[in-house]
């Protein structure tokens, strides 16, 4: 069983944007670790490197994978797997995640993440999947739970169950994305509530917040989009409110990866998670 090795602390972070280098160098406000997607910082130089290695002496990192395709039905690509292994050595990151989806099929990459059903056989493969990256890397991993926009028919766990035993058999750790919580729980019709009260928070080491679009689909009922291109919404704040409550405070980041805000504007949403997880009893 490998270590915890998350030593993020039970405090803000948002998702680092180069754009705002200076401005969290100057004053970064509440938060208090930085989090970055894996694949972008696969080379070996460079300025974006050169900052990374800067930064990391002055916050905690979490690396986060968008492109593992830890559900996908194909081995995982060693070359990905080399530059990951790569980055984690020389930045011994705080925490690493990925997200349980895929978005492989054969020699192809797909810019999105897909969904899976949640049956015996998708279980086996993606504990197979976590049990080499975390064999790979020497750490232990999160995995993020998905936003939804459909059920499968053949899916014989629900999501909170699938994912607990997922933890049980890797001893991976889970990222639990609250936004994602809600546009699934609002495109599927359930219970937001119902879905925290089942899952596994003693295994959560990491919290994600973003923004989320909203549309209807072809009958007019509501359909959010994970886009993470806006303020947290309202509702998705008093969903964190439910979960600190019964899982004390966690790291909590900020995402916001598309119309990427200034820097005063991210902090405040920043300063918003900080009011939430102060009310939270350690």
């Amino acid at each position: 069983m490998f270590d915890q090795a998350n030593t993020l602390p039970a405090a803000p972070g948002v998702g680092y944007k180069p754009q705002h280098y200076s401005d969290i160098l100057n004053d970064a406000g509440p938060v208090r670790w930085l989090e970055i997607h894996a694949e972008n910082y696969m080379g070996d130089g460079g300025r974006p490197i050169a900052q990374l290695r800067f930064l990391a002496d002055r916050f905690p990192i979490s690396v986060h994978g968008v492109g593992l395709s830890i559900g996908g039905e194909g081995p995982l690509d060693p070359s990905h797997l080399a530059r990951l292994k790569y980055l984690c050595d020389w930045l011994d990151p705080a925490s690493f995640s990925e997200h349980l989806a895929w978005s492989t099929h054969d020699s192809a990459f797909l810019n999105d993440l897909l969904p899976l059903p949640y049956t015996a056989a998708t279980l086996a493969r993606v504990c197979d999947h976590i049990d080499q990256v975390q064999e790979l890397l020497g750490r232990r991993m999160l995995l993020e739970n998905p936003s939804s926009y459909l059920a499968f028919a053949e899916s014989t766990y629900d999501e909170p169950e699938f994912l607990a035993e997922v933890s049980k058999r890797t001893g991976c750790g889970l990222l639990l994305d609250v936004n994602n919580i809600f546009v699934s729980a609002t495109n599927l019709n359930y219970d937001p509530r119902a879905y925290v009260d089942a899952f596994a928070l003693d295994q959560v080491g990491e919290i994600h917040l973003g923004g989320h679009d909203e549309d209807e689909d072809d009958h007019g009922a509501p359909l959010l989009i994970d886009s993470h291109g806006s303020e947290v919404a309202d509702l998705v704040w008093t969903l964190l409110d439910y979960v600190l409550d019964r899982s004390g405070p966690r790291p909590t980041l900020i995402e916001w990866d598309t119309d990427v805000p200034d820097w005063a504007t991210l902090a405040g949403e920043a300063t918003r998670a900080e009011t939430a997880l102060e009310k939270v009893p350690a």
